[in-house]
């Protein structure tokens, strides 16, 4: 086996371990809100110990210091949401209208890098809320989910934007660290103040320890640190599509793990393929060079 047929192997499990982490949101019984402060606390304490070990220097200027801590904010507030939505509907419907996080990405892109807008973008975008339509007509139970779900992913695209930048003149190991750290510590301020931190706070199962552990070592420290890795020997184009796949990971594994819960009206499916394969077409456009001359697509 070749070293690159390893590395793309590695990538897919890490790909599949990202779409089991909706899965063990489902499982864990405790609120969106502890559920993250738990995750980050613990992942934050990993990756902390192999900063420490590799020995990276984890200084920053202020200016890279407020960007990390607004930065911490937004990914805190994007898994509480993101876990929030998948507890009150299931994880299908969360995962689907999640993959429009890349879309919101498109969008915001132009303004956040000051180019101009790119017709199939905005093409894109409109074939994406027909998907949404689809999918919100024949779930429509699941309203409050979809409507967290699309919250959620908003936030994760600002926060990409954000990290886009970051990881230019600094480690993403290191980057993260500040980040988890920071949402810890906004999330506990939060706690404190409304009262949260009682003795039932700190009284989890059995069961949910492991499957928080498992969350927060697995799902997020290892497979944090692995995808970094893994991305300097993959191309951009490869790793996108093999990313993209991670909502049919979660949807299929969903399906596995929680049964008839997770079996959705057919028509739901057709939403989720509409926005799925638009995400891909997407990627593949900007990453395949088939539209060279930018400004002459521009509006």
């Amino acid at each position: 086996m070749t070293t690159k047929v390893r590395d793309y192997i590695h990538l897919h499990f890490i790909v599949f371990i990202w779409g089991f982490t909706a899965v063990l949101g489902k499982l864990i019984t405790i609120d969106a809100l502890p559920l993250v402060w738990y995750r980050m606390l613990i992942a934050s304490v990993l990756i902390g110990v192999f900063v420490v070990f590799r020995k990276f220097p984890t200084k920053v200027t202020t200016k890279t210091l407020y960007k990390l801590l607004l930065a911490g904010g937004i990914i805190a507030l994007h898994w509480v949401t993101f876990f929030e939505a998948i507890k009150v509907s299931t994880v299908s419907v969360a995962l689907a209208t999640m993959s429009t996080g890349a879309f919101f990405t498109a969008i915001l892109e132009p303004f956040w890098y000051k180019r101009k807008m790119l017709w199939y973008e905005l093409l894109f975008g409109g074939i994406v809320i027909i998907g949404l339509g689809i999918i919100f007509r024949v779930e429509t139970q699941y309203a409050y989910g979809i409507a967290l779900a699309l919250f959620s992913a908003f936030l994760a695209a600002i926060f990409s934007l954000i990290n886009g930048q970051l990881v230019q003149t600094n480690k993403p190991s290191v980057i993260s660290l500040y980040e988890l750290s920071a949402g810890v510590v906004l999330l506990s301020i939060y706690l404190l103040f409304t009262g949260s931190f009682t003795s039932e706070f700190f009284q989890l199962s059995q069961n949910d320890w492991g499957y928080i552990l498992v969350l927060a070592s697995v799902c997020t420290a290892y497979a944090f640190i692995a995808s970094v890795k893994v991305m300097k020997y993959l191309s951009p184009y490869t790793v996108m599509l093999t990313v993209n796949l991670e909502p049919v990971y979660g949807i299929v594994l969903a399906f596995l793990f929680l049964g008839e819960s997770e079996k959705m009206n057919p028509m739901f499916y057709v939403g989720a393929f509409v926005i799925l394969g638009t995400v891909l077409a997407n990627g593949i456009i900007k990453n395949t060079g088939k539209l060279k001359n930018r400004d002459k697509g521009s509006l």
